[in-house]
């Protein structure tokens, strides 16, 4: 066995050296091609399910072992491209969500002027607002608003009360407060996968209002994946695209340890998600989260943290594949 091969084996093994997000160094976010970004946040959320902020450190744990190249796209990430584990958001008033937020928009706002393209892990999903309101507008869009494609079991456009139990730019208002800002176009994004327990019948009606276009999951179920794939090209076309995935878009028994499980209705399975995910290949992506993780509650073979690491590398391998085609 050569050297090289047994270096690739003692890489693989996820115990045993530093473990920076999928092997890569730590570095600054100048001269990189993609950024990988832990987000440690949960006061977004406004629950007792706080858990959250420890997921970037569950992911670097996990991440040797995820797949090195991509056979479907034909390309091999960690040498394509220049990518590089940034570390984390600090938040030295991590009890204090809008300080956090303002933290996070001022980390992101060096990532954008660097022109590194993004790729995080959360943490609650107020930390999409954070970040957008860096890459909404900015350099790596073009000066334009962003257009979403957000998996989620819920909308994240919540209007009827401007706080939630205390949090005002929380993890349900960004979708509603970053389209009163203009760094995103709701016209141009997607929310694929909405399954939520409403509490109303009208729970879906600010997304509407705000010109989200929305794919329930029982709309997903009737239509299936290959229509819904043709409509999410077709609306987010040429614009700058940011992914956000809240792991509880997935069905429980894929990702058990996440914040808000929703049962009673069949959540996406992996490869479902990744499809969706798909859709967004070739198109200009600027960058990408994976949010809801509670390392807390997972299995003891760490499957969520597993699948978090797996959706994030779809999002650099078709980041990647891009750069290498331009």
């Amino acid at each position: 066995m050569t050297d090289r091969y047994q270096q690739s084996m003692m890489d693989n093994l996820y115990w045993w050296g530093i473990p920076t997000m999928f092997r890569c160094p730590n570095e600054g976010p100048e001269g990189q091609d993609i950024a990988l970004v832990g987000v440690p946040h949960s006061t977004g959320n406004g629950t007792t399910e706080r858990d959250q902020h420890l997921g970037p450190r569950a992911l670097r744990h996990v991440s040797a072992v995820q797949r090195r190249v991509h056979s479907v796209f034909g390309v091999d990430p960690w040498n394509d491209v220049k990518i590089a584990d940034i570390g984390d958001v600090p938040f030295p008033r991590a009890n204090d969500n809008e300080d956090c937020i303002a933290q996070i928009t001022e980390f992101y706002e060096g990532i954008d002027a660097a022109g590194a393209r993004p790729v995080s892990v959360g943490g609650d999903h107020s930390i999409t607002g954070g970040i957008v309101q860096a890459l909404g507008r900015g350099k790596l869009a073009g000066g334009e608003p962003v257009s979403f494609l957000h998996l989620d079991a819920h909308t994240d456009v919540f209007t009827k009360v401007d706080h939630f139990l205390g949090a005002e730019k929380s993890a349900a208002h960004w979708g509603a407060y970053l389209a009163d800002q203009g760094d995103v176009d709701p016209t141009r994004s997607m929310q694929i996968g909405l399954r939520g327990h409403p509490r109303s019948l009208d729970w879906l009606q600010p997304s509407y209002d705000y010109g989200y276009n929305i794919v329930t999951m029982r709309d997903f179920r009737e239509r299936g994946l290959n229509d819904v794939v043709a409509q999410t090209r077709e609306v987010l076309g040429d614009r700058p695209v940011y992914i956000t995935f809240d792991l509880d878009c997935l069905d429980p028994t894929v990702a058990p340890a996440v914040s808000n499980l929703e049962a009673g209705e069949k959540g996406f399975d992996i490869d479902e998600a990744v499809g969706i995910l798909r859709a967004a290949r070739g198109l200009n992506v600027i960058g990408g989260d994976v949010v809801c993780m509670m390392p807390t509650k997972d299995s003891p073979n760490n499957i969520t943290a597993l699948t978090a690491a797996a959706v994030m590398f779809e999002m650099i391998s078709m980041i990647t594949e891009t750069i290498v085609k331009a």
